[in-house]
């Protein structure tokens, strides 16, 4: 592995001594983000100057466990993709971590990492805000686990790994359930006995980091609308809408976990409680059987039969296929007026994610179905996944913005170390 990047922490460690000497140039007080998934980590290294954050790169080693792949974008530069052989072993997040910092290290040898921010996808009750990652928090949000067991656990690997790369560097802690947290209480509760409330048994909305992005986004390149009552729909492997008003959030269509709302991926989304009665008492399925159901085996995947990626399934012509596809376009559908009803009123819908951003055949059936609305369609626009993919009429504008999760977590993580 090339030499990482010189680390220079509080306590003066260094993962690779003297690589600034080799170059003959000054360090560079940089900042990693790190994004780890069940399958993947995504990454970015932002440059820090006069307290502002210059992006060098971004990508993501994905695939292991299967076919490790490794991906980087660099600022100034053409995108690089290479698949990785078995014998580099990227097969975990240990091991991908370190093809990351294999190539930050070959291509970027004078940054000096001063902190690194991870997203991670559920902070109770207690985390609001960003946090530094010490023992205690670590602790915490691994009790956490049984509420994201698809994410939960890797978020917790990816610290591990870089707490292990980064010795007494700074690490930082940005939650996605933090930025719903002040949902009012009709938005958050269940109506089950109010001590469960009380214990932490609540609506806490997910893909926080996301949505932060776009109120900011949308407050750029839509003045007019973004501090009215918006609809952002990130729509990806995971799924989720969010209702805004002001750019805080209102509600969310996901709920104590991220079964909740949407169909997704591999997951469910809303689902009648009774089933799960049911499946257990007379099909005699267990939680870790329901687990491996609801989380691994359901939404877009076991509707069609065939795959939980839309570009497959829109490939497909196979009726299960369709069939998968109409009920995703019915529920965001649904849960538009959903939001809108929450919001009483509507002022612009954002779409965002891997299918909410490139999917226009998706977009397209979602709108034309939303003239009761308000809104019309720019065909052209919008298979064109223009940033406005409503006509100039349209009561509503419908927006399609590229979310930045590493950018919130970057942000967050200079400003809780300074």
């Amino acid at each position: 592995m090339a030499n990482p990047p010189t680390v220079n922490g509080p306590t003066g460690a260094s993962v690779a001594p003297g690589a600034t000497e080799t170059t003959g140039a000054a360090a560079r007080e940089c900042l990693v983000t790190l994004n780890a998934g069940s399958s993947s980590i995504k990454f970015a290294l932002f440059a820090i100057a006069d307290g502002t954050l210059d992006l060098l790169a971004r990508g993501q080693v994905e695939g292991f466990g299967a076919h490790p792949r490794f991906e980087v974008k660099p600022a100034d530069g053409p995108e690089i993709s290479r698949d990785l052989a078995e014998d580099e072993d990227a097969h975990d997040h240990k091991a991908a971590l370190e093809t990351i910092l294999g190539w930050l290290g070959e291509n970027h040898p004078n940054a000096c990492v001063v902190a690194v921010g991870h997203r991670i996808v559920h902070g109770g009750l207690k985390y609001a805000e960003p946090a530094i990652v010490d023992d205690a928090l670590m602790a915490e949000v691994e009790a956490l686990s049984p509420l994201a067991p698809l994410h939960q656990p890797h978020n917790i690997a990816g610290i591990e790994a870089a707490r292990a790369a980064f010795p007494g560097v700074p690490q930082v802690a940005c939650f996605d359930t933090a930025f719903h947290r002040a949902h009012p209480f009709v938005n958050d509760v269940y109506a089950l006995p109010r001590r469960f409330y009380d214990e932490g048994i609540r609506r806490y909305g997910f893909h926080g980091l996301s949505y932060e992005y776009l109120a900011r986004r949308l407050a750029e390149i839509a003045p007019e609308v973004a501090q009215k009552r918006v609809v952002a729909a990130h729509l990806g492997n995971g799924a989720s809408m969010c209702a805004l008003r002001n750019g805080r959030s209102i509600a969310s269509t996901m709920g104590f976990s991220a079964l909740d709302g949407l169909a997704m991926g591999t997951r469910c989304g809303q689902l009648d409680p009774g089933i799960l009665l049911y499946l257990m008492t007379e099909r005699g399925m267990d939680a870790a059987a329901l687990t491996e159901l609801l989380y691994k085996e359901s939404g877009l995947k076991g509707l069609s039969e065939l795959s939980h990626d839309m570009r497959v399934l829109e490939a497909s012509e196979t009726e299960a296929a369709r069939d998968a596809i109409d009920y995703y376009v019915f529920r965001i559908h649904r849960e538009v007026g959903a939001m809108a009803a929450v919001l009483n009123g509507l002022d612009a819908v954002v779409f965002a994610g891997g299918i909410g951003e490139n999917a226009w055949r998706v977009r397209a059936r979602a709108l034309e179905r939303m003239h009761w609305l308000g809104i019309e369609l720019d065909p052209a626009a919008n298979a064109a996944n223009a940033e406005r993919v409503t006509t100039r009429a349209s009561r509503i504008p419908v927006f399609v913005i590229r979310t930045d999760e590493e950018a919130m977590i970057a942000e967050h993580t200079l400003r809780l170390v300074g």
